[in-house]
């Protein structure tokens, strides 16, 4: 029997349909809404000189900011945004007593300069830099900018506009100059500069000045108003980062551009300047070289198209003296080395400076001391695991780690001297901790906490580990800790061979032999990991509840963790033919779902399917290559062309789901905000003409001015309980 197409455009009304499953007793009828309820923490930081802490919490689509100090550590709002206006707040920051905290009010823009305005507002939307006493009071803009850097102080914010740096007063009664309110740069510079980083006396600030073919670590003396270089050469320099007492910095040095790359670059040519500029080019256009392009024969001579050091490194690390200018190296990779290539940030600790790399299977943090006679880094973080956000002491001595090290689909926090030793585990158990932030007295460490039935939480522990102590949020009265179940982690192997790790969440009334309908949820990234509870990260955090809720209903849901995601290692993250080289990750999206028809309390004629981004496009190759599995689908902003050809014969329109467009039977629910950043619009665009000329069921949400990760709660709750509905009709009632 035909279906009729349904079409959601908008912001509309949804009607939940209630539906039972056959054979399956009546439950407490819980709500989406009620799995989302309590309040999101994120962006946790700590004071370097009081034991206070801040952090933004997403509620139901309000953003606001909170902190909590020593003893008690009793949180307190900030800031008094009570509406689901869809204005993001991120970037946040504490000066070093912890007397300010500073953050951006409103999204970034897209390519066309425009800051998102998911909620249409005539006037438009702005995206702003903001300020607020920690004491209390109402907080106020300090700039129209974004990306902030506060003095240790809290008297001011560095930002950058149109390659210049500018600076803003906290206090709104010094602003009295332009250059005070941000208006006017602070000091003017040649070249595209950033990155700016404050001394620790907020006395002077380190920028990178970049000069196309090289660039410079810059100095600016606020008193007396100068401008100098550290070591100016025809290298390039980045990743400046101040010693503790101020005098020193140091920084990455790269060789500079060679003439090929120059080239290749559509840079100045050999001889440039206005008197070499070819007939009709204006000054300053990008040079493009005559004859064949890409397909001209360089000659091979050394240093022509790939520049090293003398003695064959690409990669050092120096320290320069700020007053007199003059600079060192204290340490380089080796010749031909590959292991340490892509470090792109250091950070001086202690005596020392740490960088991330993943020399071989894993992310791990290393140090070198700035001293020298290292010719081989520290390593800091050892184990079977990676390492994904850290905080350093107050003293820069210690180093605070979040890894997956002994619990691979988990998270917990470590420490370890800077300088070198046998790190320490600090939580452990069937918790998941990130994001740790130091707190000043060394006494305590903050961090954020989550579990399979705790929403993420703020908690502290000692410094020499512990159980961690919530203190944010308080769970809503109607929140459905008690219908949690907790997921169990099954391994699958893809018929190529390859193991991944699934979550596998059964429903709490399951009796023996009754068949349910199934439901597969595949992340998005693709470097992504989902775990075995409240993730980190805010759509897979709402994404794990949207699980739970789905297994509260009767679902049988199945998490995949897919080849090219994170937390198993570089070769798992780095499989071959993946994407549009082949589409090598939707072996495991099948397995999952065979593996799902094989279980006995599965009914195989009723597995769905959803994600967002990379899970909509595993969820359109899946509805469009195995209708014979999945019967229905929830596609959120899916790519479905890869690249930009539609020749039959090419890898990449072979590994688009629209490539297999006549097998596509299956029903396909797809919600898209007009102003995604991530995935074009276009691709939803292009899709629905090909499911109507297939006469494929298709139903369509459309969030006019809504970006990839929803800014507004309520299209949330829109598109989960159209989701819902949708199951409902096409799953539990089976009424394809």
């Amino acid at each position: 029997m035909s279906l009729k197409n349904r079409i959601w455009i908008g912001i509309i009304a949804v009607v939940i349909v209630c539906a039972s499953l056959p054979r399956v007793p009546a439950q407490k009828r819980l709500t989406i809404e009620q799995f989302l309820s309590p309040a999101y923490p994120f962006e946790l930081v700590s004071a370097k000189k009081a034991d206070r802490i801040a952090w933004i919490a997403y509620e139901r689509g309000m953003r606001n900011v909170y902190t909590a100090a020593a003893p008690d550590f009793k949180p307190v709002r900030l800031t008094n945004n009570l509406e689901d206006d869809g204005n993001d707040l991120t970037s946040l920051s504490i000066s070093d007593d912890g007397s300010v905290v500073v953050f951006v009010r409103g999204h970034t823009p897209n390519r066309d300069g425009w800051i998102a305005n998911p909620a249409s507002n005539a006037d438009g939307a702005e995206r702003a830099i903001w300020a607020a006493r920690t004491s209390g009071g109402r907080p106020w803009k300090l700039a129209v900018a974004g990306n902030p850097a506060l003095s240790p102080d809290g008297r001011w914010v560095l930002f950058t506009k149109d390659g210049q740096i500018h600076r803003a007063a906290v206090n709104r009664q010094g602003a009295t100059s332009e250059v005070d309110r941000g208006e006017r740069p602070l000091f003017r510079a040649f070249g595209n500069n950033g990155n700016p980083r404050w001394s620790p006396d907020s006395a002077k600030i380190a920028f990178v000045s970049n000069r196309d073919d090289h660039s410079f670590i810059g100095v600016y003396d606020l008193k007396t108003r100068k401008v100098s270089y550290l070591s100016p050469s025809v290298d390039r320099d980045t990743s400046p980062t101040w010693s503790p007492d101020g005098k020193r910095i140091a920084f990455i040095r790269r060789p500079g551009m060679p003439f090929g790359q120059q080239i290749q670059a559509g840079g100045a040519p050999p001889g440039g300047g206005p008197a070499a500029q070819p007939p009709g080019r204006r000054a300053g256009a990008p040079f493009r070289p005559e004859g064949p392009g890409e397909d001209q024969q360089l000659p091979d001579i050394k240093g022509l198209t790939r520049a090293t050091f003398k003695g064959g490194y690409t990669l050092s690390f120096w320290v320069g003296d700020v007053v007199s200018g003059e600079a060192r190296q204290f340490w380089h990779n080796a010749p031909d080395d590959r292991a340490f290539t892509a470090v792109n940030n250091i950070q001086w600790a202690g005596d020392n400076v740490i960088f991330s790399a993943e020399p071989e299977e894993w992310i791990r943090y290393y140090s070198v001391p700035v001293s020298g006679g290292k010719s081989e880094p520290i390593t800091l973080t050892p184990g079977e695991g990676m390492v994904e956000n850290i905080a350093l002491s107050g003293d820069g001595q210690y180093l605070f780690y979040c890894t997956n090290a002994g619990d691979i689909d988990r998270r917990h926090i470590w420490k370890v001297p800077t300088e070198g030793g046998p790190p320490v585990q600090l939580t452990a158990g069937d918790g998941i901790e990130t994001y740790p932030a130091a707190i000043a007295s060394g006494k305590n460490v903050a961090l954020l906490s989550a579990g399979a039935k705790q929403p993420q939480s703020v908690a502290i522990i000692p410094s020499s580990g512990g159980k961690p102590q919530v203190i944010f949020p308080a769970l809503p009265k109607d929140f459905p800790l008690d219908e949690h179940v907790i997921p169990e982690n099954v391994v699958l192997t893809a018929e190529d061979g390859l193991k991944f790790h699934n979550q596998l969440f059964l429903p709490r009334d399951l009796r023996p032999r009754e068949r349910r309908p199934a439901i597969v949820f595949v992340h998005g990234g693709p470097q992504r990991q989902m775990l075995l509870g409240y993730h980190y990260r805010h759509f897979y955090h709402m994404a794990y509840a949207i699980n739970q809720y789905l297994a509260n209903q009767g679902y049988i849901v199945l998490s995949v963790n897919f080849r090219s995601g994170i937390g198993y290692g570089k070769s798992f993250r780095n499989a071959q033919r993946r994407g549009a080289r082949g589409n090598s990750e939707y072996q495991d999206v099948y397995a999952a779902g065979k593996y799902l028809q094989g279980r006995a309390d599965v009914d195989p004629k009723r597995i769905g399917i959803w994600g967002l981004s990379y899970g909509g496009i595993l969820t359109a190759q899946a509805l469009a290559r195995n209708s014979d599995i999945f019967a229905a689908g929830v596609d959120i902003a899916g790519v479905h062309l890869w690249g930009n050809s539609i020749d039959p014969k090419s890898v990449s329109y072979q590994s688009s789901s629209i490539s297999q467009i006549e097998r596509w039977k299956s029903p396909v629910l797809l919600i898209h905000g007009d102003d995604d950043r991530n995935v074009a619009f276009s691709q939803t665009t292009g899709l629905v003409q090909l499911l109507r000329a297939h006469e494929v069921h298709h139903e369509l949400i459309v969030f006019p001015d809504e970006v990839h990760d929803f800014l507004l709660h309520s299209r949330w709750l829109i598109a989960f309980n159209a989701m819902d509905d949708f199951f409902k009709r096409f799953l539990k009632d089976n009424g394809r």
